[in-house]
């Protein structure tokens, strides 16, 4: 049987470029479909129910990702790992945010929403916000907004979003240095290379550092996502042959250090 092919998803904070993995298949089963797990709704060799909460972590930010409609049909997508760690997180499928998507969102809620910053559209870096000072007088809670797509439909859906968004959300960031190289959490020569920016990372490593700084208890609620992700990858290893960097990146990465 012809290995299938998997897709490992990287964000530049709530953004993602598609890293594709050979996946050796699984035994099938009797019925010829593989066995999904009810509670986790994961493959039954990557169930991850002894890695998730018992409860829900609670959280005072009140999490929306809106997921393209090809990423919601990746199997290795982070997102509804998120939705199954996280009690006030929901997912929105979509290319892009407008009234009516959301009854939240349609509130106009103190929001921010993660994504690398352009010449036309700076963002503050999320570790120079304090998140008091992000909250409207008679709100309680701040929404946090994730984009999950590889990195051109996320880069899309920002830009169709961001009429929607200006009337309530800041754009904010997450600490990367775009001269590093580098990766994430998932370095490792079994499944994933590195990187060109130090600041590309799942979907949920990025919240997870979001919350770290916008949550009382962050770095407890990071350290608990991080673990997750972490079994994650470590569940998947054994499906995973080695691969090399992509050679268009490495192409463009030296002809960078040729202009310097």
């Amino acid at each position: 049987m012809d290995p299938e092919l998997e897709h490992f998803n990287l964000l530049h904070p709530s953004t993602s470029t598609t890293i594709t993995t050979t996946t050796i298949p699984e035994p099938p089963s009797p019925s010829g479909r593989r066995k999904i797990c009810s509670d986790c709704s994961r493959p039954n060799p990557v169930c991850l129910c002894h890695a998730l909460p018992v409860n829900p972590i609670e959280t005072t930010t009140h999490l929306v990702i809106l997921q393209h409609p090809h990423e919601a049909q990746h199997k290795l997508s982070t997102t509804p790992i998120l939705t199954k760690c996280l009690l006030n997180a929901t997912t929105l499928i979509g290319r892009r945010l407008r009234p009516g998507l959301s009854t939240l969102l349609d509130q106009s809620p103190s929001a921010i929403y993660l994504f690398p910053p352009t010449h036309s559209s700076p963002a503050v870096n999320i570790s120079h916000l304090k998140p008091s000072d992000l909250v409207h007088s008679k709100e309680k809670n701040l929404v946090l907004i994730a984009f999950d797509g590889t990195w051109k439909h996320a880069t899309e859906m920002v830009k169709a979003s961001e009429v929607f968004l200006s009337r309530f959300a800041k754009r904010v960031c997450l600490d990367f240095d775009e001269k590093v190289s580098g990766g994430s959490i998932y370095d490792s020569e079994l499944i994933l290379r590195k990187e060109p920016i130090l600041g590309f990372v799942s979907t949920m490593e990025a919240v997870a550092r979001a919350l770290r700084v916008l949550e009382p208890n962050g770095f407890e609620i990071e350290s608990k996502l991080i673990g997750i992700l972490m079994e994650t990858v470590r569940l998947q290893a054994s499906y995973l042959k080695p691969m090399k960097p992509r050679p268009k990146l490495l192409k463009k990465k030296v002809k960078e250090k040729e202009k310097d």
